[in-house]
């Protein structure tokens, strides 16, 4: 039961940490827009990568920060019955929606996007654009990313939630669970 418990804080760390890392883009965009709007509207230029990166960028926080926002309980969700219910009742809640919901969405994703991702890399994808980026693929690999760390994070969800289950967490919280005669 520990190595579950450690894998599940190991996946909670990872994306905990790309998260983070991923944080970062939305001031660069912030950043990035602030700079496009002064060149268009006071010096009358425009860049087309510039425009561009605002989308890459958008698209990496959204895709890649998913597994951070599950890991931080941030997506939306109705949660009359399951805010009260006890920590057992969470956990099995938990455990059937990533079997049952997650990992049949993930694989749904995966199995669509792959083709897609990978005729954009056979090819190269880049921009229609002259001088925008040339890296739509790697753009579109993000889509892959992102059911990978989903998954992951699913994955740590359905181990916590097994954990609390079998009385060895008190609650499934994303690593704030302390293990019964002792901490982790």
């Amino acid at each position: 039961m520990q190595a579950l418990h450690s894998l599940a804080r190991g996946i909670d760390r990872t994306n905990d940490l790309i998260g983070r890392a991923v944080a970062w883009l939305t001031l660069a965009m912030v950043i990035i827009q602030f700079v496009v709007v002064v060149l268009r509207y006071v010096f009358g230029l425009g860049f087309i990568w510039m425009q561009e990166s605002i989308l890459y960028m958008h698209g990496i926080v959204f895709l890649v920060g998913a597994g951070y926002t599950l890991l931080k309980e941030g997506h939306v969700r109705v949660d009359i019955f399951y805010r009260e219910a006890r920590p057992a009742r969470k956990a099995l809640v938990d455990l059937l929606g990533v079997i049952f919901l997650l990992v049949p969405f993930c694989a749904l994703v995966w199995t669509v996007a792959l083709p897609y991702v990978m005729n954009s890399w056979a090819v190269l994808e880049g921009s229609k654009e002259t001088s925008g980026i040339q890296g739509v693929y790697l753009l579109k690999t993000s889509i892959l990313a992102f059911t990978v760390l989903v998954g992951l994070q699913g994955l740590a969800i359905a181990l916590k939630s097994i954990l609390v289950l079998n009385g060895v967490l008190e609650d499934n919280g994303d690593t704030t669970g302390t293990e019964r005669g002792g901490a982790h």
